[in-house]
C-alpha cells in the first residue's frame, strides 16, 4: 500500500508542475507595437490602408489619453506599468531628482538603466512572475533591471536597427521552442516622432513616416498569419502632436519669467510645454510664487498642492514646489538658446500639453486578434487602462494599479 501511495505522489510531483508548463503555454500571446507620435487623426489624415484593415477586424478607440505631461517617457512607462507618471516617478523626458541632487535624461545611457528612477511593476516583470517569458525590442524601462529582472529578451535601445528588423524579431521570438518563447512582447518605432517634430503634423515627410509605419503593420500582421498561434496585437502611441507657429508672439521667454529673482535660491527646469522650480530655501517659495504669479500670461503657475487634481501629478518628490502648465500653442523658451540656434522652419512639431484640453495629444489604441472582438469602437479613454487590459489578455491577475480593467473589458471575447 505504502509503495503504491509513493508511486502516486510521484507521479503528481511530476505532473503538476508540467501541468503548469501546459497551462501557460496554452495562454494567449501580446504584441504590444508603440508608434512614437502617431496622432489619433492620422489614420484617416493620411488613409493608411493597412491601418485601417486592422481596425475593421478588431478594435478602435475614437483617441487614447495620455497621461500628462504627454511627454514619450512618462507615457510608454504608463503604459507599462498603468500608473500615471506622477506615481511612477518617471515624470519626463528629463526632470531633476532631489534625493540624488542630479537630473535625469533620456539621452543618458547610465540613467536610463538605473532601477533608481522606474516605480511601479513593469508588464515584463509581471509576465515573469507568472511562470511566462517576455521580450522587448526597445521600449521605456526594458534597459534597466527594475526590482532587479529585465525583460527575458530584450535590446537596448538603438534607433539605427532598421524597422523591418525589430517586426522579423518579432517573428523570430515566435518561433522559438513553447518553453523559450515570450507571450508578451513589446516594440517601439520613433519615425512618426522624430519627423513630426522636425516638419509638424501636416508636414510632407510626416506623412511619409506615417506610411511607413502603416507598411510595418502590414508586415506584421501578414507574417503572424504564418505563424499558428493565438496572437493578439495592440496598437498605441504615446501621444499625438501640436504644430507650432514659429513666431515670437508664441514664445514665453524664461528670462521674463525669472527676472530680478536670485538664481542662487531655486533650481529651475524648463520642459518647454511646462517646467518647475524647486525652492532651495523655503522661506522664500511664497515670495518667489508671488512674482511670478502677477507675471503670469499664456501659462498658469502653481504650488505644488495646488496642482490640479484631473493632472495626477502633484505628489512625487520630482515635481517642483511651483509648477507651471503652458497654453496650448506657446512654449517656454530660453533667449540664450533661441540666439544660438536660430530657427528657419515656419512650423514644427511640439507635444507635452495638457491632454484633457489639447486634442492634439491624442494617441491611438487599435488591437485585434482571437480574444478581441471584431468591429468595436470605444470612446476616448486614458492610456492607465492599457495595463490591465494585457494582464486580462495573458489570464493574470494585475497589482493593484491606476488603471481600471473594466474599462476596456468590453473588447474582450467572453
Amino acid at each position: 500500500m505504502f509503495s503504491l501511495f509513493k508511486k502516486a505522489l510521484s507521479l503528481l510531483v511530476f505532473f503538476i508542475p508540467s501541468l503548469a508548463i501546459f497551462a501557460q503555454n496554452n495562454k494567449p500571446y501580446v504584441v504590444m507595437v508603440s508608434f512614437d507620435g502617431f496622432r489619433h487623426d492620422y489614420v484617416e489624415k493620411y488613409n493608411t490602408p493597412n491601418i485601417k484593415e486592422f481596425i475593421k477586424q478588431g478594435a478602435a478607440a475614437e483617441m487614447m489619453r495620455p497621461s500628462f505631461p504627454s511627454k514619450t517617457f512618462p507615457n510608454h512607462y504608463t503604459l507599462v506599468t498603468g500608473l500615471y507618471p506622477g506615481n511612477h516617478g518617471l515624470v519626463d523626458n528629463t526632470f531633476y531628482d532631489k534625493g540624488r541632487d542630479t537630473f535625469y535624461s533620456i539621452r543618458q545611457r547610465a540613467k536610463v538603466e538605473d532601477p533608481y528612477y522606474y516605480g511601479g511593476l513593469p508588464l515584463w516583470q509581471l509576465v515573469q512572475q507568472n511562470g511566462m517569458k517576455s521580450a522587448s525590442y526597445f521600449w521605456v524601462g526594458s534597459e534597466a533591471p527594475i526590482g532587479g529582472q529585465f525583460p527575458s529578451y530584450y535590446h537596448r535601445f538603438d534607433d539605427t536597427v532598421p524597422p523591418k528588423n525589430r517586426v522579423q524579431a518579432v517573428f523570430d521570438w515566435l518561433s522559438l521552442p513553447e518553453s523559450e518563447r515570450p507571450h508578451l512582447l513589446t516594440i517601439y518605432f520613433s519615425m512618426v516622432d522624430t519627423q513630426g517634430h522636425e516638419y509638424g503634423p501636416n508636414g510632407e515627410k510626416t506623412k511619409e513616416a506615417v506610411m511607413q509605419a502603416d507598411s510595418l503593420v502590414g508586415m506584421l500582421v501578414a507574417g503572424l498569419k504564418k505563424i499558428n498561434l493565438p496572437v493578439n496585437v495592440i496598437l498605441v502611441s504615446d501621444h499625438g502632436m501640436y504644430e507650432m507657429q514659429n513666431k515670437p508672439e508664441y514664445f514665453i521667454y524664461q528670462e521674463d519669467i525669472l527676472a530680478g529673482l536670485p538664481k542662487d535660491d531655486f533650481i529651475f527646469v524648463n520642459n518647454s510645454t511646462h517646467a518647475n522650480i524647486f525652492v532651495k530655501n523655503k522661506a522664500k517659495e511664497d515670495s518667489i510664487y508671488n512674482v511670478i504669479k502677477a507675471r503670469e500670461s499664456y501659462f498658469k503657475v502653481y504650488k505644488k498642492a495646488e496642482i490640479p487634481a484631473k493632472l495626477h501629478f502633484n505628489g512625487h518628490p520630482r515635481i517642483g514646489d511651483l509648477f507651471f502648465v503652458v497654453d496650448p500653442a506657446f512654449s517656454i523658451y530660453s533667449k540664450e538658446s533661441l540666439a544660438k540656434k536660430p530657427e528657419t522652419r515656419a512650423v514644427w512639431g511640439v507635444h507635452g500639453f495638457d491632454p484633457s484640453i489639447t486634442p492634439e495629444m491624442g494617441a491611438i489604441f487599435y488591437a485585434k486578434g482571437p480574444n478581441i472582438k471584431a468591429g468595436v469602437k470605444i470612446p476616448a479613454f486614458d492610456n492607465i487602462h492599457v495595463y490591465p487590459l494585457v494582464a486580462a489578455l495573458l489570464g493574470i491577475t494585475p497589482p493593484k494599479v491606476d488603471g481600471d480593467s473594466k474599462v476596456l473589458e468590453g473588447i474582450l471575447k467572453k
